[in-house]
C-alpha cells in the first residue's frame, strides 16, 4: 500500500510531463507483450516445423516437403515449399534460393512489425523527462527570483527535487523499453537465422542427390 501511494505522489510531484510518459510506458508494455507473443508462437511453430521436415530435408525428399508445407502454416515449410516448387519451374540453384528468401523476407516483415517502436519509445520517453525537468527548473528559479530570502534555499531545494522526478521516471520507463527492444531483435533473427540455415541444408542435400545421380548414370 505504500508502494502505491508513493508510485502516486512520484507521479504527481513530477508535474505534466509525467503523464505523457506514463502512456509511453503503457504502449511500450502493450507492444512488448504483443510482440513476444507473437514471436514466441512463431518461435515455437518454426521448431516444431523443423523436427518434422529435417529428415526429409536430409534426404532431399521433396515431396515430403511439399507435403508436410501443405498441412502447416509455419514458415519456415512454407518457405520450403517455395523453393521446392520453384525447383520444378527451374533446376538452377540461384532460382531456388531466390524463390525462399522472398518467403524469408516476408516473413522478416511480420517479424519485425512494430519492435521498432519500442527503441523510438524509450528515446521519446528520455528526452521528454529531460525535457521536463529543464521546464520545471525554469519555473523553480522563476519562483525563487519572487520568495523570500531565507526560503530561497529551501524552495529551490524542493522544486529541483520535484523537476528531476521526471527524468528518472523518463529513465524508468527507457531503460526497459531498450532491453526488450533487445530481446525482441534476438528472437526475431533467431527464426529468420533458422529459416536461412534450413533453406541451406537443404539446397546442399539437393546439390549432393544430383551429384550421386550423376554418378549412377556414369557408372
Amino acid at each position: 500500500m505504500d508502494f502505491f501511494h508513493g508510485t502516486i505522489r512520484f507521479l504527481q510531484e513530477g508535474g505534466a510531463f509525467m503523464y505523457p510518459i506514463a502512456f509511453i510506458l503503457l504502449l511500450g508494455i502493450v507492444i512488448a507483450v504483443e510482440r513476444w507473443w507473437f514471436l514466441r508462437s512463431v518461435y515455437a511453430v518454426n521448431q516444431r516445423a523443423f523436427r518434422q521436415v529435417q529428415t526429409a530435408v536430409t534426404q532431399a525428399d521433396t515431396p515430403r516437403i511439399t507435403e508436410l508445407a501443405a498441412s502447416s502454416a509455419a514458415p519456415l515449410l512454407a518457405m520450403l515449399a517455395s523453393g521446392v516448387n520453384r525447383l520444378q519451374l527451374s533446376q538452377r540453384r540461384e532460382d531456388m534460393e531466390y524463390a525462399m528468401e522472398e518467403v524469408v523476407l516476408e516473413y522478416s516483415l511480420r517479424l519485425q512489425k512494430r519492435t521498432p517502436f519500442l527503441a523510438t519509445l524509450a528515446n521519446v520517453a528520455t528526452l521528454l523527462g529531460l525535457l521536463g525537468t529543464i521546464m520545471g527548473l525554469i519555473a523553480a528559479f522563476s519562483a525563487v527570483a519572487n520568495a523570500d530570502p531565507s526560503e530561497k534555499a529551501s524552495l529551490l531545494s524542493s522544486s529541483i527535487s520535484v523537476a528531476m522526478n521526471t527524468t528518472a521516471f523518463g529513465l524508468i520507463t527507457a531503460i526497459p523499453l531498450v532491453f526488450v527492444h533487445s530481446l525482441l531483435q534476438g528472437k526475431t533473427a533467431s527464426i529468420i537465422d533458422t529459416m536461412e540455415m534450413v533453406g541451406i541444408k537443404l539446397m546442399n542435400s539437393l546439390a549432393k542427390k544430383a551429384e550421386g545421380g550423376a554418378d549412377v548414370q556414369k557408372a
